[in-house]
């Protein structure tokens, strides 16, 4: 009997040793809601130090949270500004909410089933949110339309914003309050470890990293390695062929997607452009008789070269590059279009 109870104890403690977590996390130092940015700090890891100077007079992260969704805000003094740009503010092209499931890849199908459950548009302009966690802008092939302008602002967040104030915006260029203002609400907007990708074994890993049980450095690469830092982006042209497209079977539901959270948030009640649509079969058969054609209306045209700014009509369209609307996501539009001009 003392033999089957001392076996019997034994197995109890070999089981509790086998299935108890060998160590968990500290929510005192690491949780959820931390801030990744200062995780990788506490982890050594690159770290990003483009702070707000919040000693320059007027700058807050209120007056930039009025700046970014209605383009002005008033100065110390009480006065409110002309606004920053007639034709759009910051939210016409950037969400300011998480938009992608998995931060660490740019993919636009992806973004478009999630920002459709969230209510959010499907823009041409990477969200706002996380901005601040990002080292590099204007990234790949905005050389090509942008040229020189690009160089300071690649590797400087505050060079980006004015460069977006002033040319995708066609505004006016921030004053040093405004600039600092807008990022400081920027931070506002910083990633949190609950935004990535991070399993409860992973975030042990990174709670032990800062307690110095494990190595630092390994901990700052997997917290780096779940989101981007920086937004890719490549030009594409049209199809050769446009009557026939590019070669993929359209999905109309998912066209239905893209015509609702991206055709009509620029166009819809005529918005932001001079060309309104609704989801009347007008709309749509204009749509559907210019869209293989080589015109201004043309949804592979305009989609793929944007339209340019002209004098006395700033306001114009952005391109969407490949990361932002696939081929097959056009041929999606194209299908929907077809399917509601019958």
């Amino acid at each position: 009997m003392q033999y089957f109870f001392s076996i019997t104890i034994f197995f109890i403690v070999l089981m509790s040793a086998t299935f108890s977590p060998k160590s968990k996390v500290n929510a005192d130092i690491v949780n959820k809601k931390s801030k990744v940015n200062t995780t990788l700090k506490k982890l050594d890891g690159n770290a990003v130090k483009h702070y707000p100077d919040l000693s320059i007079k007027g700058a807050s992260s209120i007056v930039g949270e009025n700046l970014v969704l209605n383009g002005f805000s008033e100065n110390i003094k009480g006065k409110t500004l002309p606004k920053q740009s007639k034709h759009f503010v910051c939210t016409s092209c950037h969400n300011i909410e998480k938009e992608d499931p998995d931060l660490s890849v740019a993919d636009p199908q992806a973004r478009l089933i999630y920002t459709a459950k969230k209510g959010l548009p499907f823009l041409q302009g990477t969200t706002l949110y996380g901005a601040v966690n990002r080292t590099s802008f204007y990234n790949g092939d905005y050389d090509k339309k942008y040229g020189d302008l690009v160089k300071p602002a690649r590797n400087n967040i505050r060079e980006a914003i004015q460069l977006c104030a002033v040319e995708c915006a066609q505004g006016r260029k921030l004053k040093p309050w405004e600039l600092e203002s807008v990022l400081a609400y920027l931070w506002t907007l910083e990633l949190r470890l609950s935004d990535l990708d991070l399993s409860e074994e992973e975030l042990v890993n990174i709670s032990d990293a800062i307690n110095g049980k494990v190595d630092k450095a390994a901990a700052a690469q997997l917290v780096e390695s779940k989101f981007l830092k920086a937004s890719p982006a490549t030009f594409v042209t049209p199809p050769e062929d446009r009557k026939a497209g590019y070669p993929k079977q359209g999905n109309p539901k998912n066209g239905a997607l893209i015509y609702e959270n991206s055709c009509l948030h620029c166009h819809g009640e005529s918005r932001y452009s001079y060309y309104a649509l609704d989801h009347s079969k007008f709309s749509v058969r204009h749509l559907e008789k210019h869209f293989d054609r080589y015109s201004r209306y043309s949804v592979y045209q305009v989609a793929r070269y944007g339209t340019p700014p002209t004098y006395g009509k700033r306001a114009y369209m952005p391109q969407y590059t490949l990361e932002k609307m696939s081929n097959q996501q056009l041929e999606d539009l194209k299908a929907y279009i077809k399917e509601r001009s019958k």
